[in-house]
Parts: C-alpha cells; sequence; structure tokens
C-alpha cells in the first residue's frame, strides 16, 4: 500500500493541540504514603484533558534537592496502570521523577468511558473526529503539559517513553528532549497488519473483516497518526527498540521511521532476551540523561 500523507495533516494536528490548550489542567495531587519509600514520594494525580475528560497518573519524586531527570511513561494500550513498568528496579524512583498516565478508557481513567483491550484501537475510526485515538493522544500531551509544570522535573531531560505514543508525545509536544519507543501499531499500520495475526495489529485485522467496505475511509483516517509523516518533527534524541531481523517491525523495515526523525537516532535490534534488551535501554537512558559516567539502576534479579 502507498501511504500518503493526508493534505490537512498539519492544521489536523493544530487545532487539536489548540483545543487541548483550551481546556484548563486543574490538578489535584494527594500523596500515597504507602507506596513513598525513603528515597521517593509518590502522589496519585489527577488533571484535565481535552473532552473535557479527567485523567489519572503516579508521580514519584525523589527526595532530595531537584531539578531531576524525568522519565514520563507515556499512556499505553493495556488496561492497567503500573507506578513504574513490570521488572522495572523500584530505585529507578530515587534518580528520576517518574510520571505514568492512565488514558481514557484505562482503569483509573475509565469513568465515563471503560476501554476494551482489545477494542480501543478501532473505537470510532470510522472518523477522523471520533477515533477514540484522537483522545488518548490529547492525553499524552496532557501529562505533558502537567509535568512542565512541576517544579521538580529538569525540563533539559525528560524522557517519553514507551510505544508509538513516545513517539507522538515528541513530534506534537516541545517537552520532550530524549525518547525510548518501541513502535507497535503506529507505523504504517495498513501495511504491517497485513503481515501478522498477533495483537494488537491483528485488532485493525477483526474489525476491517466486518466492515470490509471502509478499509479506503480507515487507511485515510490512519495516515494522521502515521508515525512515518510525524517522524520529521521529533528533535530529541531518540533509541528505538526493534524486532530481532525475522521479525515484522525489524531493523530494515523500521529504517524508513529512523531516517525521517531530526534528531539522533539509534536503533536497537532486539537480542531476544528481555534482560539484554533492558539492559541496553536502561545504558542508554542513564547515559544521555545522567551521564556517561554513570551506572544504570537495574533490577536485582538481572544482577
Amino acid at each position: 500500500m502507498v501511504n500518503v500523507r493526508p493534505s490537512d495533516f498539519g492544521r489536523f494536528w493544530y487545532t487539536a493541540v489548540k483545543d487541548l490548550s483550551d481546556v484548563p489542567i486543574r490538578p489535584e495531587i494527594e500523596p500515597i504514603p504507602i507506596r513513598s519509600t525513603e528515597f521517593a514520594d509518590l502522589f496519585a494525580v489527577r488533571i484535565t484533558s481535552s473532552g473535557p475528560y479527567r485523567l489519572q497518573g503516579y508521580l514519584s519524586v525523589p527526595k532530595g534537592e531537584g531539578p531531576f531527570p524525568t522519565i514520563y511513561y507515556v499512556p499505553k494500550n493495556a488496561s492497567v496502570l503500573e507506578i513504574i513498568p513490570q521488572g522495572t528496579s523500584n530505585l529507578i524512583r530515587s534518580r528520576y521523577v517518574t510520571f505514568s498516565l492512565a488514558c481514557r478508557g484505562m482503569r483509573n481513567s475509565d469513568k465515563p468511558y471503560a476501554a476494551m483491550y482489545p477494542g480501543q484501537l478501532t473505537d470510532g475510526i470510522s472518523d477522523p473526529n471520533t477515533y477514540m485515538y484522537k483522545g488518548v493522544v490529547s492525553d499524552t500531551l496532557r501529562g505533558l503539559d502537567y509535568l512542565m509544570s512541576r517544579p521538580e522535573v529538569d525540563k533539559m531531560l525528560v524522557l517519553a517513553w514507551g510505544n508509538d505514543n513516545a513517539v507522538l508525545a515528541a513530534a506534537l509536544h516541545d517537552g520532550v528532549t530524549h525518547v525510548v519507543t518501541t513502535p507497535a501499531y503506529l507505523f504504517d499500520t495498513m501495511d504491517f497488519c497485513q503481515m501478522t495475526d498477533s495483537y494488537p495489529l491483528e485488532e485493525f485485522n477483526d474489525y476491517l473483516r466486518l466492515f470490509q467496505d471502509e478499509i479506503g475511509s480507515i487507511s485515510t483516517i490512519l495516515e494522521y497518526y502515521n508515525l512515518r509523516w510525524h517522524a520529521q518533527s521529533v528533535t530529541a534524541s531518540t533509541l528505538i527498540m526493534s524486532d530481532h531481523s525475522s521479525g515484522l517491525l525489524s531493523p530494515k523495515r523500521i529504517r524508513p521511521l529512523a531516517d525521517r526523525i531530526a534528531g539522533e537516532v539509534t536503533v536497537h535490534e532486539s537480542e531476544r532476551s528481555s534482560y539484554r534488551d533492558g539492559l541496553f535501554a536502561e545504558k542508554w537512558v542513564t547515559s544521555h540523561l545522567i551521564g556517561d559516567g554513570a551506572e544504570p539502576i537495574i533490577p536485582g534479579h538481572w544482577v
């Protein structure tokens, strides 16, 4: 399939960002003592996104004098919100401000809308203005708006970490200075979903089997979200975690995305080991946010 950038691509996203800026954040913050430690305090945060829609997140702030480098765990395509990703060393919270946010539909942000998983990626996709993911992108950007308001955050060292939303965050918000991304479903979606029967891409196949007459319109709508067209706006230093050489999103297949990113790019080919891949990412993050001489903080079971 030939990927075509929509003629109103820039206007579409300018309007979305402008509409979000007109919505007051209205933050509420509540300490969570049971999840605080001798090295970090944890807070439940509630903020308002476009809609208006109320969201919840977890903010962890190291004890001591800031500002601190910051890791923003962008909203993901999953139902459960974690303080930090499962398997990550809790000591990460001693070095970085961390913020994880549940987008609309995820648990803790599921009133009035509770998403289905699978189901969120195609909800309302028949129209660009009703597609649920437009709201998810707004939620992702609103999380960055909130982080930029925090005095504990070092504005020169803000990492967006996650899936495709990490790239969208960097493209559409100037607060992101670094990115770690594992693209999964928004890069040339219609091409890659035809090559697999695995989720999350299989969700698009499920939808199109039911609504075959919408293939043309769905293809057009997905181009607004295609990372291919957002990449040129990403000036952040970026680490792309790709599949292994024979995987769906292999380094070769991800190269057109990497080549379009304006900032410094590193592509890491999966070593088919969560330990080796995780260690590479932690070393990259540590060197970029702390310095080349610093040791990465890794889970105890990796040692």
